[in-house]
């Protein structure tokens, strides 16, 4: 194990040299790219550090125990030593984890896209609070969430909306959200008081580049509208609002949240480059395993991730069978406990994975 986090070091240390070459930074793509390697190396290089020091103070207590020192020298020799050991067997877990290949997409900022599912006004309800929670969350935790574009009922429903948001590991703490999400409460529009059960969807997408993606203007097909309301009516006399189509695979992004029709072509172009980089991303994976199901499923309401329970004040995510009985404070974004659930859940079956085959 010392050799390879030998070798890493070196790496890391060789890169951050690397980073400050003239010519490494006139060239953004590489510095880019070398810049997200060292900080994947971050966590292991720094777990590095304590091990080897945690190593060299176990043989300190060592030689103190065997040398000829008094009684009470020799006891907190003891003590430390088992404490010692106890924190290096940690260590050689978590470096274990480290040491597996990372998602390299994990540091990447995000796109989520929220769509109703099954349920009617009810369920275009629910997305509404989804988007909600997320942009919350994004608020909670520093990071920076903004509209792409909403596709709204006029009651306070969201047929489909888009959502950016920005900041350290965003993708690698909110990918486990992809699935289709399921409510179920009574819904105000119910005069009988009978729950009813509803779905959405979520994508989250890592967001692409420009070199990342290279997307020519040929298979674009472009139309400008205007922006519309709610209830349908336009509340720009301009067309500003945005759809392109990429000819070559028929997906259509819309973007219509911005003054501008070039803020809103921007907009719509990194939504477009990063679902043709989840694509890809999705290709690849599908080559490694064929029984992968899509992210989002087609919305019905067996394919469910997570239930969020009204009358029990629950939510439950079926994944790795965590529940919380705070539902509103979920709702308002407080998440943090659930993800980190599922990232240790991730990566106590990928270590599993990974000592199998070793």
């Amino acid at each position: 194990m010392l050799d390879k986090l030998s070798a890493l070091e070196e790496r890391y240390h060789a890169i951050g040299e690397e980073m400050t070459q003239p010519s490494v930074l006139g060239d953004y793509t590489k510095l880019q790219e070398l810049g997200r390697e060292r900080a994947g190396l971050e966590r292991v290089v720094s777990l590095s550090a304590r091990y080897r020091q945690v190593l060299r103070e176990i043989d300190d207590a060592r030689t103190l125990l065997a040398d000829d020192a008094d009684d009470e020298l020799r006891e907190l020799a003891r003590e430390d030593l088992t404490a010692l050991e106890t924190e290096r067997g940690t260590l050689e877990a978590d470096i274990q984890v480290a040491l597996l290949p990372a998602d390299p997409d994990d540091d990447r900022n995000v796109i989520v896209e929220v769509r109703a599912g099954t349920g009617g006004e009810e369920a275009a309800l629910f997305a509404a609070e989804l988007v909600r929670l997320y942009t919350r969350f994004a608020q909670r935790t520093n990071r920076q969430a903004s509209v792409l574009y909403v596709n709204d009922t006029g009651i306070g429903g969201i047929k489909e909306a888009s959502l950016e948001i920005k900041g350290r590991d965003a993708f690698s703490r909110l990918k486990f959200e992809s699935g289709v999400h399921r409510v179920q409460r009574v819904p105000v529009t119910e005069a009988s008081g009978r729950i009813h059960t509803s779905t959405a969807t979520v994508a989250v997408l890592p967001e692409a580049e420009e070199v990342d993606i290279q997307v020519n203007t040929e298979d674009l097909r472009i139309d400008t509208f205007r922006a519309g309301g709610h209830g349908g009516q336009n509340v720009q006399k301009l067309e500003t609002a945005i759809r392109i189509t990429h000819l070559p695979t028929g997906l259509v992004v819309t973007c219509q949240d911005e003054r501008s029709q070039g803020q809103n072509k921007i907009k719509a172009m990194t939504v477009l480059r990063s679902r043709l980089y989840e694509m890809e991303r999705q290709r690849k994976e599908d080559a490694l395993s064929s029984e992968r199901r899509s992210q989002v499923g087609t919305g019905e309401r067996s394919e469910k991730v997570r239930t969020y329970n009204y009358p029990q004040n629950r939510v439950t995510d079926h994944r790795i069978n965590f529940s919380s009985h705070n539902l509103e404070g979920f709702l308002d974004g407080d998440i943090d406990d659930l993800i980190d659930a599922l990232v240790q859940d991730e990566r106590e079956q990928r270590l599993e994975a990974a000592l199998a085959t070793s």
